[in-house]
């Protein structure tokens, strides 16, 4: 579909990405667009495909640092960058900006996350307040590898069967806080082996999506998780199965980076991975996260 901001706006086009069939409504291409130079109702239209199609994908973008803050700020306040796994408080200059990068200057890391596999995960989701939105910005990739995949969580619910999805309503799991989507110990924090010990919060396991009114599953991350008030095993055991259901492939759209592309994807419905990299090939990236809440339960 199109749509028209004003009549002396540029006509944006909104096209879905070719996507997962259990999940057709996963993701769309935003073109037409510079997002240094848009007017209200533009934005409006973008917001409105954001909410529709969970992941935006918007190409040829040459933005910088305040550029990628001032469109991100459209959609809230912003949180500022957590502490990077080396203890750098921030990358780039900006608060806002988490640069996602493996490139080491100076024997310093001036990002996080390596060039290692990251994880399936919901972006600070051990937090009460986890953010709503997150923006990637893509500013060197290497030749292959670190594509980010996106899971729908709407999806995922729909996908259970139906006991298991009445199982689930009402359920309660721990979103740890130990270890960041590429394995990397946060800093500040002690590990431990007991789930139940460990740092993070706790979130109803199905939510309700607060500006589409949809159920949607609310995981975190696999690692470290628990369901209150179960048993270890018994708890391992249910979310592994959900997991299952959850990141199976046919749910699933990967995107492969170019120099240029900005995505944009909703914290809450959504969960992400990134593939590995040849360590010796850079990959920089700088993130926005809009602040949010935690949704409420379905």
């Amino acid at each position: 579909m199109s749509a028209h901001a004003t009549a002396t706006s540029v006509e944006i086009g909104i096209r879905p990405l070719r996507s997962a069939p259990a999940a057709p409504g996963l993701g769309a291409e935003v073109t037409g667009v510079d997002l240094r130079a848009i007017d209200d109702a533009t934005f409006a239209a973008i917001h409105r495909a954001w909410i529709d199609r969970q992941v935006l994908l918007f190409r040829g973008q040459t933005l910088t640092d305040p550029d990628l803050a001032a469109f991100s700020r459209r959609f809230g306040d912003l949180d500022m960058a957590p502490i990077q796994e080396n203890g750098r408080a921030i990358g780039s200059g900006m608060p806002e900006i988490y640069v996602v990068s493996n490139v080491i200057e100076n024997g310093v890391p001036i990002g996080s996350l390596g060039h290692g596999e990251a994880v399936w995960h919901t972006d600070m989701s051990y937090l009460s307040s986890p953010p709503k939105a997150s923006m990637l910005y893509a500013l060197e990739i290497p030749p292959a590898g670190g594509d980010t995949s996106f899971a729908d969580m709407y999806a995922a619910f729909d996908a259970l069967p139906d006991s298991l999805r009445e199982r689930a309503l009402g359920l309660k799991v721990k979103h740890d806080g130990t270890y960041n989507s590429g394995g990397f110990v946060r800093q500040g924090v002690t590990p431990t082996d007991d789930p139940r010990e460990a740092p993070g919060m706790m979130h109803p396991l199905v939510c309700t999506h607060p500006e589409s009114g949809r159920r949607m599953l609310y995981l975190g991350r696999r690692k470290m998780a628990w369901l209150e008030g179960f048993g270890l095993a018994e708890s391992d055991a249910l979310l592994d199965e959900i997991w299952t259901h959850a990141t199976a492939k046919q749910l699933v759209w990967t995107h492969e980076w170019r120099v240029g592309d900005l995505v944009l994807w909703d914290n809450r419905c959504t969960m992400h991975r990134r593939d590995p990299f040849d360590a010796t090939a850079r990959r920089i990236m700088h993130r926005t996260q809009v602040k949010g809440a935690a949704p409420p339960a379905a």
